[in-house]
């Protein structure tokens, strides 16, 4: 089991309290990479959005690909998964800048493809918002680009989305074949597209029966088309306590997000612009994710007792968040990847 997290671009992942002590900067954000290294994370996860919708659109967001790029000369082993949302980005751009970091970080280098699903933004950014199954088919396209550029020169590809003629893109990236693509979704399309193209599930937060038969089902689409098996990851919002009574007393903290607060209207946005398996409440998007679903919140043996449940099932890693975010992956680092799988 390998142990990641969320890196916080957000400053914070709570919607319900304003300061966190984690800073939408660089400093901040740097000095959390590199000491993540020490405690034994493997993988930092950069989501990319212009506006913040966990503090509010005003709020500050770090964008992901300087960062990424950023974060790739100063760290040592940590594998970087940026997310990458194909309205925003050109394939053939876009690969040609992911080469480099590919380089920058001898191959530590991975992508997240996200569907877009915030209008408000792609407006305000001047970028065309297009409905659910227009993006997935937009994506299938963009990868088809990225993968063919990455591959070989002098690709060429024609379609309703992108036309790419004669392409050489030098250097190729270190990652052989190429740097490992995850996705995430649970419409039919989504699942459908990422078993096809994808190396790497990325769920959202949900307890080990209803990621079994996630997993189930993407290995079985994965089997049925001749091709590898794929790794598999949950988010996860981590507390970790002495007493059962510490532990309900921060859950009572972090959930008690109330109509108004900044992200409650982004809340109705990402509702709409989704296709979700269960309905989510309000008590789940206040950690963002679902995180809460997957039940890393107890004492030590209870959340090492949670991750074996897992294990179990398939699951290769989790991406964590917690509040505030240094102190609590050092909390966390310190009971269960040190102790236990060091």
């Amino acid at each position: 089991m390998k142990f990641g997290y969320w890196l916080p671009v957000f400053g914070g992942w709570l919607r319900n309290v304003e300061d966190e002590q984690m800073y939408a900067n660089w400093e901040y954000i740097k000095k959390l990479t590199i000491r993540s290294e020490d405690l034994g994370y493997s993988i930092s996860l950069i989501a990319e959005l212009n506006l913040n919708d966990i503090k509010g659109i005003h709020a500050p967001s770090v964008d992901a690909w300087s960062t990424a790029a950023a974060l790739a000369a100063v760290t040592n082993s940590i594998e970087l998964m940026v997310a990458v949302r194909p309205t925003f980005h050109n394939p053939a751009l876009l690969a040609k800048a992911a080469a480099n970091i590919d380089h920058i970080s001898n191959g530590r280098l991975s992508l997240n493809v996200v569907s877009s699903w915030w209008k408000d933004e792609a407006e305000k950014y001047g970028v065309q918002f297009e409905q659910h199954d227009d993006r997935y088919a937009r994506t299938e396209e963009w990868l088809s680009v990225v993968n063919g550029v990455w591959q070989k020169d002098h690709f060429s590809f024609s379609g309703k989305y992108y036309t790419v003629k004669d392409n050489v893109l030098q250097p190729k990236p270190i990652s052989n074949p190429r740097p490992f693509i995850y996705a995430g979704g649970e419409s039919e399309r989504a699942k459908d597209l990422i078993s096809s193209t994808c190396d790497g599930y990325v769920m959202h937060g949900d307890d080990p029966e209803v990621i079994a038969r996630r997993i189930k089902d993407l290995s079985e689409r994965r089997e049925k088309k001749g091709l590898p098996p794929m790794k598999f990851g949950v988010a996860a919002y981590s507390i970790i306590r002495s007493t059962e009574l510490e532990v309900k007393k921060e859950l009572e903290r972090i959930t008690n997000i109330k109509v108004g607060s900044p992200g409650y209207e982004n809340y109705q946005q990402w509702l709409n612009g989704t296709q979700l398996e269960q309905k989510v409440s309000l008590e789940d998007y206040s950690v963002s994710n679902r995180g809460l679903r997957t039940g890393l919140t107890g004492t030590h043996q209870q959340v090492l007792d949670r991750i074996g449940e897992f294990e179990k099932i398939g699951v290769d890693f989790f991406l964590l968040q917690c509040s505030p975010q240094l102190e609590e992956m050092e909390r966390f680092s310190e009971a269960i990847i040190q102790a236990e799988y060091a």
